[in-house]
């Protein structure tokens, strides 16, 4: 990076992008390149595996995109996909973009106000879904307008191969070549988590920039045939769907697990040697395995493991790297511990790309300290997905790397990060104001605010609108404080409060899957929430954990008294993004209360959960 004279950093791009590049050209320049190297292994109803090569996958997306030209689909309408990640998801995004069509997704947990909202705001002609339940919620919000509705699995893909017939290379041919480097290439609604989501209107500018400097800075990983993805991550999200062409234009191989469910599986066959994942999936993984240690020795073991492993990575951060002590004790706890949680990710993982939300540098400790390549990257919808990433060579806890080439990032007076560049976005669907609210002279004001370190790229320190201002007016970030606790066992969730209140505090909601092998690892009897809510070593546990995180604060930013609460925040009922992230303000709107009796009951607060 580069320091310019405004005081942003700009990494300069060793690329060009001409006027005809497109998204749709990743997979051709491959098939005509490798046409017999396999980009996608496909899981078949049967449990088999069938490899796709390039010239293969070329094909099916021409008769894909002859299927929609025969449909009726013209230049620049727009097409819904709504199903979960999937090789049909990825075949007819590509046939789309080929034909200059705007691909639309749909998050599978979407409401039907929020379909509906899509539906009208991005004028969709067409929409595919996964499955008929999906089919007949898109048909219930269409109030008889006539809108084609098909899924996946009833043979959506045999009917646009059937209306394929009739329809010339040289007319596919035709289009293809009237797509341009600036036509939009999708419209995202962002899983905001307030109000309506807005359109991000993107370009294939802002898709093949992104990727050409993403390969300048990790051309080893994405150039490499013995990459394999394996994506499990909504394809709808941003940052999924990019990796995904990313790879394409590569030379590695994609896998496709829909339900999270199945992952442990999926990984086991594919054997992918990298992950694309959100914290909270790291997360899952270690309490996993901190719970199957169980207690006494084992879980001793586990911990003293964890431990050694976390002191290695600080260690290969500095300048001299690990002393020979360090290596001898992390090559012990791998023994005992790490190599076995390395075996669940499979044979050949070699790296996992953490993104769209803060990753705790413990747990980023802890599985960089295992002997996999952590790499973390900043991003938003708005500029395509990655526009930061950690190299390889420098992984150091609590940064997110420095900026992509071809674009800028500085820090305004306020601590805001601001991002220019080919990254992004044109602006905000049919907002025009909304976007020049978040669009200054190019700058994109990403809401984020950060430090930036010349040697180690960005630092994020928390989100502009969620800084809390306690009454005494110290200014506390809640992202330290909800990072650190985020890898204890028995909390699912935690909110840090204190907007206008005289001290700190936190609602905790605990992990009703955790909490039975947590009562069992400890010799205790089993409990349901609120008993366990109310059980002296739950609440033991809760105040050592809280100990420890405020230790990385200021008195003034710690956790005074908590409240543990009877909830549970997910996708499915409202209270998540799809891609993982609270919606705090919902939740601190709907649980107000308990912030209330938080600052009203005291000491007693600890131990009066409510049910909602």
């Amino acid at each position: 990076m580069k320091k310019q004279r405004d005081g942003s950093y700009f990494t300069e791009p060793q690329f060009r992008i001409d006027p005809g590049d497109t998204i749709a050209d990743f997979l051709r320049q491959r098939a005509r390149k490798y046409p017999q190297h396999i980009v996608v292994e496909q899981r078949t109803p049967v449990g088999s595996t069938r490899p796709i090569t390039a010239e293969e996958l070329q094909a099916s997306v021409d008769e894909t995109a002859r299927g929609l030209i025969g449909m009726g689909i013209a230049h620049g309408d727009a097409v819904a996909i709504c199903s979960a990640t999937s090789y049909e998801w990825m075949l007819l995004d590509l046939a789309l973009l080929s034909i200059g069509a705007i691909s639309v997704p749909i998050y599978e947990s979407d409401s039907a106000a929020q379909i509906a909202h899509i539906l009208s705001d991005a004028s969709i002609v067409r929409v595919f879904t996964q499955n008929g339940q999906q089919a007949a919620l898109v048909q219930s919000v269409t109030h008889n307008s006539g809108l084609a509705v098909h899924s996946f699995e009833s043979g959506a893909l045999l009917e646009v191969a059937a209306a394929a017939k009739g329809i010339s290379d040289h007319e596919l041919d035709m289009r293809r070549r009237g797509v341009h480097t600036d036509d939009i290439a999708t419209i995202i609604y962002t899983s905001g988590t307030t109000g309506l989501p807005k359109g991000v209107v993107l370009t294939h500018r802002n898709f093949v920039g992104t990727a050409y400097a993403t390969r300048q800075v990790l051309a080893d990983i994405i150039d490499s045939p013995s990459t394999r993805l394996l994506l499990f991550l909504p394809v709808a999200h941003v940052l999924a769907r990019f990796v995904m062409h990313l790879v394409i234009s590569g030379r590695g191989v994609i896998g496709f697990s829909p339900d999270i469910k199945n992952l442990l599986p999926d990984i086991a066959a594919f054997k992918p040697s990298v992950l694309l994942v959100v914290p909270r999936v790291l997360e899952k993984v270690y309490n996993a395995a901190l719970s199957k240690a169980g207690g006494g020795v084992k879980g001793k073991i586990f911990a003293w493991s964890a431990k050694r492993a976390r002191a290695y990575a600080r260690a290969q951060e500095s300048l001299l790297g690990p002393s020979p002590a360090k290596k001898i004790s992390r090559s012990v706890a791998d023994a005992l511990v790490l190599k076995k949680i390395r075996t669940l990710l499979g044979p050949n993982l070699r790296y996992i790309v953490s993104g769209g939300a803060p990753l705790s540098p413990d747990l980023a400790q802890f599985f960089s300290g295992m002997g996999i390549t952590l790499l973390q990257g900043y991003g938003l919808c708005e500029y395509t997905g990655p526009v930061t990433v950690q190299l390889p060579k420098d992984r150091t806890a609590g940064y997110v790397g420095p900026v992509l080439p071809g674009n800028a990032i500085k820090i305004a007076q306020d601590g805001e990060i601001l991002i220019k560049g080919i990254s992004v976005m044109r602006g905000y669907h049919g907002l025009p104001e909304e976007t020049a609210r978040v669009l200054d002279r190019g700058w994109f004001k990403t809401g984020d605010l950060g430090t930036i370190d010349r040697t180690h790229g960005l630092r994020i320190t928390g989100r502009k609108k969620e800084l809390i201002v306690t009454a005494g007016g110290k200014n506390v970030s809640p992202e330290v404080l909800e990072e650190s606790l985020a890898t204890h066992p028995l909390i699912a969730s935690v909110i840090v409060v204190g907007e206008a209140r005289p001290y700190i505090g936190a609602l905790i909601a605990l992990d009703h899957d955790m909490l039975p092998s947590w009562f069992t690892r400890h010799g205790l009897n089993p409990a349901d929430v609120s008993e366990a809510a109310q059980h002296p070593k739950v609440l033991e546990s809760l105040e050592r954990a809280i100990g420890r995180a405020n230790k990385k604060v200021s008195r003034a930013e710690s956790i005074r008294r908590f409240r543990i609460i009877d909830a549970s925040f997910t996708v499915e009922n409202g209270y998540m993004t799809p891609s993982m992230k609270l919606k705090r303000s919902r939740v601190l709107s709907d649980w107000a209360h308990e912030v209330d009796a938080l600052y009203s009951e005291g000491d007693t607060a600890k131990r009066k959960p409510k049910k909602r």
